[in-house]
């Protein structure tokens, strides 16, 4: 996004972006990294972390060079919504069981796209056809959502079973790590 408009948001001074995104120090410097977690990790996660996953990460990256404040998961969602002034890039994302999906890709998600996800995060990460259709969605519907978020990257096809399977890969890997 910064790259876009010519803005090092490393170089920049502070005051503009803490005052553009009415945040203090602390949460500035906390969005910055999440931005840049986010971007180092898209090719792997199709552009969505879970939020527990940006977390573990951030805590690692900052590793002992930056001082000894904790990091809240609550601390990463204030950040990351500030993050919205910005455009459609950054946005969080619930996923309904207490845990949450930070988008780092422009655009928005439909209400469907959400669903899916959703549906995803109650059967490990994945859905199919017929999970879709619990739902109540025509197969026009499904293929439609499917396509697109197929087409963004966000979700992977497996097709070698008797029906396609779609991973969501950011919260399959975020289950897969904490078992």
């Amino acid at each position: 996004m910064c790259a876009s408009i010519g803005v090092d948001p490393l170089a920049s001074g502070k005051g503009f972006w803490s005052n553009m995104l009415e945040i203090g120090d602390f949460y500035y410097e906390l969005a910055v990294q999440i931005v840049e977690v986010c971007m180092a990790h898209a090719d792997k996660t199709g552009g969505m972390m879970e939020l527990g996953e940006v977390r573990q990460k951030l805590i690692k990256s900052r590793g002992r060079s930056t001082s000894n404040e904790e990091i809240s998961t609550e601390d990463i969602l204030v950040s990351t919504k500030k993050l919205r002034v910005l455009g459609t890039g950054f946005s969080v994302i619930p996923l309904g069981s207490g845990r949450h999906l930070v988008q780092s890709v422009p655009g928005e998600l439909s209400s469907d796209q959400i669903s899916v996800l959703q549906q995803a995060e109650g059967s490990g990460g994945s859905v199919t056809n017929d999970t879709l259709l619990k739902l109540r969605w025509d197969q026009n519907r499904i293929d439609i959502v499917m396509t697109k978020l197929v087409g963004e990257g966000m979700v992977w096809v497996d097709s070698k079973g008797s029906e396609n399977t779609y991973w969501v890969p950011s919260i399959f890997s975020s289950k897969f790590s904490k078992s």
